[in-house]
C-alpha cells in the first residue's frame, strides 16, 4: 500500500479558512520546497483562543494573526517544534496578545554531532526560543471552550509535538504528517528510529482528521498513516538493494533512488538515507567503515 499524496491546496495568504468547528487556518507566505505553499498557523476557539503554530517571523502573517484574532483574548501560543518557519513568530506574537508560549522545550538535536560532523540544518533551527510553558507528554492544556493535548513525536525534530483537540477527533500534525509530501528525517536533527515510533504512537489515537503544519488537510488519518509506514519501509528496502548492487555512499544511493526528485530537495534526500542509514546500522542490517555519516561508505551487513 502506497502513500498517495495531495498537493491541491489554495494558500489563500491572509485569509482565514474555517477548516473545523471552532478552527480557523491562517497560512504564511513562506513558500519553499520544503514549505509547500507555506506554513500553516491554526487559530482555535471562539472567545478565548489559541494559536497553534505561529510561524516565521513575517510582518504580513503578524498582522494577518493579529487582523484574525480581533481583539479576542489570547490565552495561549502553541508551538511545535523549533523550526524557523513555525516558532519564531511566538514572542513576538506573546508580546502583543498577553499569551503564554506552550511547547516541549528549546531546540536540541535527537544526538550529539560526532567528531569533525557539521549540522547542516543549523540556519533552521530557532535556537532563541524558549517556551514559558513546557509540555510533558500527554499534558492537558485547558482554555475556553477547547482542551489541548501535547502529544510527543520525535523524528521530524527532537522536541516536535503534535496537538490533539480532545473531545473532536482532531489533531494538529505539523510537520510529522502532511497529505503533500513525506517528513524530512534529518540527522541529527531527527532520527529515523524516533519518526518511525511517533507513527506507531498516531495509528494507536485512532483520530478521524489531521490539520498539519502545511498543505491540506489529512482526512484519513489511519490510513495515510499506515501508507507512510509503508513508503518509509519501501525507501529502507530500496536503500538496502543498492548496497547490494554496489552502491558504497549516499550520493549514489541518492541518485539512484531520488532520480525523479526536484535536484533542489537532494540534498535533503541525502540526510533522509542517512537517517534510514543510521538506523540500519543501529539494528545490525549493514554497516558503516566508521560512524554512520554523509560522507561515509557503508556496506551490506
Amino acid at each position: 500500500m502506497a502513500v498517495q499524496f495531495d498537493t491541491q491546496f489554495e494558500p489563500r495568504y491572509g485569509e482565514p479558512v474555517e477548516v473545523a468547528p471552532g478552527v480557523r487556518r491562517l497560512t504564511a507566505g513562506n513558500p519553499s520546497p520544503f514549505t509547500f505553499h507555506g506554513t500553516n498557523s491554526y487559530l482555535v476557539g471562539k472567545d478565548t483562543l489559541a494559536v497553534i503554530d505561529p510561524g516565521p517571523d513575517d510582518e504580513a502573517h503578524l498582522a494577518a494573526l493579529i487582523e484574525a484574532v480581533d481583539g479576542r483574548p489570547v490565552s495561549h501560543i502553541f508551538v511545535s517544534h523549533t523550526h524557523r518557519d513555525h516558532s519564531p513568530l511566538a514572542r513576538r506574537l506573546a508580546e502583543v496578545t498577553g499569551a503564554k508560549i506552550a511547547a516541549e522545550g528549546p531546540h536540541r538535536a535527537a544526538r550529539p554531532l560526532r567528531i569533525g560532523e557539521i549540522n547542516p540544518l543549523d540556519a533552521s533551527a530557532d535556537t532563541d526560543f524558549r517556551a514559558d510553558i513546557l509540555l510533558p507528554d500527554n499534558a492537558l492544556v485547558e482554555g475556553d471552550g477547547w482542551a489541548i493535548r501535547a502529544v510527543h513525536t520525535p523524528g521530524h525534530t527532537a522536541n516536535h509535538c503534535v496537538f490533539a483537540l480532545e473531545g473532536t477527533g482532531i489533531t494538529f500534525s505539523a510537520d510529522h504528517v502532511m497529505a503533500w509530501s513525506t517528513t524530512i528525517v534529518a540527522p541529527p536533527d531527527g532520527a529515523m528510529a524516533d519518526f518511525m515510533a511517533s507513527l506507531d504512537k498516531l495509528l494507536e489515537r485512532r483520530d478521524r482528521l489531521f490539520l498539519p503544519g502545511h498543505g491540506g488537510p489529512v482526512v484519513k488519518p489511519q490510513h495515510f498513516l499506515r501508507g507512510l509506514k509503508t513508503h518509509r519501509k519501501m525507501r529502507e528496502r530500496a536503500i538496502l538493494e543498492r548496497l547490494s548492487s554496489g552502491d558504497r555512499t549516499i550520493p549514489e544511493i541518492v541518485r539512484a533512488i531520488y532520480r525523479d526528485t526536484d535536484p533542489r530537495l537532494h540534498g535533503a534526500a541525502a540526510l533522509s538515507v542517512l537517517a534510514h542509514l543510521e538506523d540500519l546500522v543501529s539494528r545490525g542490517r549493514t554497516c558503516a567503515e566508521g560512524e554512520p555519516s554523509i560522507d561515509a561508505v557503508f556496506r551490506p551487513a
